[in-house]
């Protein structure tokens, strides 16, 4: 068994308490690859943001369990050779049942989340629960989830959303002790967050998605104060990236996602964690698409990655600066 205090890493415990008192929330950026994880990284530093370092089950089984581990340990190794200790958290993201959550726990992983939000409520409560005292075990926080995400990203999918039922909240997080809870208040996973028809569209063809059901959120912090609260789903699917990737060849129509400045709203409460994935996909997706097209001769990755690491670590950075409001806290 690796443990995670081993690695250089922290749990969400004292992130998440410091966030909720301080009106922010942390970044959660899911990364698969060494690019990802350097700009990660290197935008946290620059910023002095906390973060947490997440992986689905997909990125495991595309980069490897192992290989994963050993880059979060070189995050920590990384952001000491920058400059700045900052805590990072290895998170596993929408762990589907006990074995993938113990598995994560018994290889280094400071945080672990149990999705069972779409099994009936006896039978979440049951994982999660299973789940809590085995992770506690080991001082390995457990986020758990409430309430159904609509969209698609990796293996997750669900054709609607859900609201997270206030009345359940205060007897859920007692019987399973988790950590921290994942709600549902209109946010979705992928990058077609909201269908046409549920927007407004304006004059030059944007999309604007209907709000966030805040007074969901209200109604759970007063049954749970002081509680950390967490929202998945949380990319903005910016128009500048989209626009990019579809000047050079991509097809991604109807691409809609979370305004920044709900998100922003939402990280002054007891919101204290932001899951953000597509949006890296995103800024990602369009620097490669870009550099190919204006260097057609390049075949190196080197020469395409490059930028790619470059325009993830500006969109990192403007996410901890202007969106979560994480910046500055890493010494806390």
């Amino acid at each position: 068994m690796v443990n995670y205090k081993d690695l250089g890493l922290v749990n969400t415990r004292d992130m998440f308490a410091k966030a909720m008192k301080g009106g922010y929330a942390i970044p959660a950026f899911n990364f698969n690859n060494m690019e990802q994880m350097q700009a990660i990284i290197m935008a946290c530093v620059e910023v002095k943001s906390p973060v947490i370092l997440q992986v689905s089950k997909g990125a495991r089984a595309y980069a490897n369990a192992n290989i994963l581990r050993n880059m979060a340990r070189g995050a920590v190794e990384y952001a000491h050779e920058l400059g700045c200790d900052i805590p990072i958290v290895l998170h596993l993201d929408h762990g589907p049942n006990f074995e993938v959550a113990k598995d994560c726990i018994d290889n280094g992983f400071s945080s672990v989340m149990i999705d069972g939000s779409a099994l009936p409520y006896d039978e979440n409560v049951a994982v999660t629960k299973k789940v809590v005292d085995y992770a506690h075990k080991y001082d390995v926080t457990v986020e758990a989830e409430l309430g159904v995400l609509g969209g698609v990203e990796d293996e997750v999918s669900a054709e609607e959303s859900k609201y997270t039922k206030p009345e359940e909240v205060i007897d859920f997080t007692s019987k399973t002790g988790c950590d921290s809870l994942a709600i549902s208040i209109g946010t979705s996973h992928g990058r077609c967050k909201f269908t046409p028809a549920q927007c407004t569209r304006t004059a030059d063809g944007v999309l604007i998605p209907p709000p966030l059901a805040f007074d969901v959120l209200a109604a759970i912090e007063q049954k749970l104060p002081g509680f950390p609260i967490v929202l998945h789903g949380s990319s903005s699917v910016p128009v500048e990236y989209v626009k990019i990737i579809e000047q050079y060849g991509g097809k991604i129509p109807d691409s809609v996602g979370i305004p920044e400045d709900q998100l922003r709203k939402a990280a002054k409460s007891a919101v204290c964690k932001i899951n953000i994935d597509s949006d890296g996909r995103l800024a990602m997706t369009a620097a490669i698409r870009r550099h190919l097209a204006e260097h057609p001769g390049d075949f190196d990755p080197r020469q395409y990655l490059t930028p790619a690491r470059e325009e993830l670590k500006k969109m990192y950075m403007h996410k901890c600066v202007n969106v979560l409001g994480s910046a500055g806290h890493a010494l806390d």
